[in-house]
Formats: C-alpha cells, sequence, structure tokens
C-alpha cells in the first residue's frame, strides 16, 4: 500500500513539473516575440526623425533667406528714408529762406509780382530761343540733306559689307569708321540690316527681318563687326541681290550702302542686268531702293597687288548707283 501512495505522488509531481515548464516556456516566447517587432519600430521611428530635422532644416534655411531679403529692403528703405528726410530739411531751409526774403508788409502780393515778371522774362527768353532753334532747324535740313553728296533721306538702311581678307586686313578700320560716319548721318530710321556680300545675315535671328534702330542696338552691330570674319568671293552682286528680293517694298524708303573693295565676278554687266531686274523702275522713273557704295583704295595701297579688281569694282558700283538713285564715294586713302 505504501508503494502505491509514493507512486501516485511522483506521477503529481512530474505533471506539475511539466505544467510549470510550459508557463515558463510561453512566457519566455512571447518575451521573445515582443522583442522581435522593437528593432523594426525603432528602425522606423529613426527614419522619421531624420526626415522630420531635414524638414525642419529646410524651413530653416528658407526663414533664413527671407529674413536676409527682408533685412536688405529694411536698409534699402532706411536709406530712402534718410535721403528724404534730407531733402525735407533742404526744402524747410529754402522755405525759411524765402519767407525771410519775403517777410515784409504785402509779402503775398510782392511774391506775387516778383514770380509773374520772373515767368514774363522765362517766356520772352524761351520765344527768342525757340525762333533760334528753329532758324537753326531749316538750316540743319537744308544742309543735311546730303552728306558727302549721298541722299539720306531714306528710312530703312542696308549694309553690304565685303568680309574678304583683303577688306578685313587691310580696310577694316576705315569701313567701322565709315560705317559710324553714315550711322550718324541718320540719328533715327525705322529699320537696319548687316550682310556680308555673300548676301549672309550678321544677326540670323533677324534673317529677313528688319533690326529695331536703338542707340543700343547700334552699338551691338558696331562691337560684332570688329571680329565679324565670314567668307567672301569679294563680289557684292549676291547681297546687293538678295537685299533688294527681300526687302525692297513701295512704301518704304530704302538705301542700301556697299562697303568694298574689289569685284571679282566674271561681267560687270550681268550684275547691272540682274540689279535692274529685281530693282524695278516705277511709273514716275524711281526704284524701289537706293544704292550707294564706298570703295576702299586697297587694290591701290598694298604693294605688290594688282589693282584691275579694284578698278573693275570702282566701274561696277558707279554704274549701278547711278542706275539705282544712288551715290559713289572712291576713297584714295585707308586712314
Amino acid at each position: 500500500m505504501s508503494r502505491k501512495r509514493r507512486g501516485g505522488l511522483e506521477g503529481f509531481s512530474l505533471s506539475f513539473l511539466d505544467v510549470i515548464c510550459c508557463g515558463f516556456g510561453a512566457i519566455v516566447l512571447l518575451l521573445v516575440l515582443s522583442k522581435v517587432g522593437e528593432p523594426g519600430a525603432i528602425e522606423q521611428s529613426r527614419i522619421d526623425l531624420d526626415a522630420l530635422i531635414r524638414r525642419l532644416q529646410e524651413e530653416i534655411f528658407e526663414i533664413r533667406g527671407e529674413t536676409a531679403i527682408l533685412n536688405r529692403d529694411l536698409i534699402s528703405r532706411q536709406e530712402q528714408i534718410s535721403r528724404n528726410n534730407e531733402k525735407i530739411a533742404l526744402l524747410r531751409g529754402d522755405l525759411s529762406r524765402i519767407q525771410g526774403e519775403f517777410s515784409a508788409s504785402d509779402q503775398e502780393s510782392e511774391v506775387s509780382d516778383i514770380i509773374e515778371g520772373r515767368l514774363v522774362a522765362a517766356q520772352q527768353d524761351l520765344t527768342a530761343e525757340m525762333i533760334r532753334l528753329q532758324q537753326q532747324k531749316e538750316v540743319r535740313q537744308v544742309d543735311d540733306s546730303l552728306v558727302g553728296g549721298i541722299p539720306i533721306d531714306s528710312e530703312y538702311i542696308i549694309f553690304v559689307i565685303d568680309t574678304s581678307g583683303s577688306m578685313f586686313t587691310y580696310a577694316w578700320t576705315s569701313m567701322l569708321n565709315k560705317m559710324t560716319q553714315v550711322l550718324d548721318a541718320y540719328p533715327k530710321v525705322k529699320g537696319l540690316q548687316v550682310m556680308n556680300d555673300m548676301g549672309q545675315y550678321m544677326f540670323p535671328r533677324y534673317a529677313g527681318k528688319w533690326i529695331p534702330d536703338t542707340p543700343g542696338r547700334r552699338k551691338v552691330i558696331i562691337q560684332n563687326l570688329r571680329g565679324w570674319v565670314v567668307f567672301s568671293n569679294s563680289s557684292p552682286v549676291e547681297g546687293i541681290t538678295r537685299a533688294i528680293r527681300t526687302f525692297a517694298a513701295s512704301d518704304k524708303k530704302i538705301s542700301i550702302y556697299v562697303f568694298g573693295d574689289e569685284f571679282t565676278g566674271k561681267s560687270i554687266d550681268d550684275v547691272v542686268n540682274t540689279v535692274d531686274r529685281y530693282n524695278k523702275v516705277d511709273a514716275q522713273g524711281n526704284r524701289p531702293v537706293r544704292i550707294h557704295a564706298v570703295g576702299f583704295p586697297v587694290m591701290f595701297s598694298v604693294a605688290g597687288v594688282s589693282n584691275t579688281t579694284g578698278v573693275r569694282f570702282a566701274s561696277l558700283m558707279r554704274i549701278l548707283c547711278h542706275r539705282n538713285g544712288g551715290t559713289f564715294v572712291g576713297l584714295n586713302s585707308l586712314r
């Protein structure tokens, strides 16, 4: 009987230990599972915090930039206020001085009489000056109708420039001076255009269009000309014909100025006939485009160079200018 009781106790003890072990095992398993999820949550929290820090830093930089701008505006406004205060102080000083000058009796009447007298005198001076300026204007209109024998009544100007090696090497400075003189003779025109003797435009974005005439644009033209090196066959035919075909219009006064030193084409007659075909005479005997030319004596100034092409250029341009209402000017020096 005693043996049976001992066996029951042993079985109970083992079952109890099994339950306890299973309980502890479950607790350990729960702890392990809960720890496995913590690193992911920690990592996500770190990422979120980094993003928040970056966003806050960007906002700080933006605020600092806006603060710098506002500070500059504030300084500018303060300087403006300071200048205005100085002007106010000066005006107050002037007012005090004027009040001191006219502080006697009948001040308002005296001031009115003085101002009226000054206005009458100023009006008389202005009238006399207007008469003098009008007389000068009439004289200038008569004198400026021709410059160097070249009519300057055109509203639009096209420059056709020989960009050959001989011109660029020997006559470019002189050409720039003549270009400036022609522009000065036309204080204001409705449109400009610059191309070389091959018909290539200096400003491709204005190809086939008029360049607006402004002081800044004129400076840019002269500056670009100083280094404008493009191919040329030493014949102005292509540039002249392209200019006429593109820009000739019966309702516009247009002049072409040809700057060159030689003509290497085959036939002068062919060129004259080609230009006549494009620049046709109207019922009144006028042509849409005037043609002027300036000949540079490169072929006559450089030792060892034949002057045949220079003579041919002068002959061609003299005929073209005569037939197309213009003037040919042959320079005798490159200076």
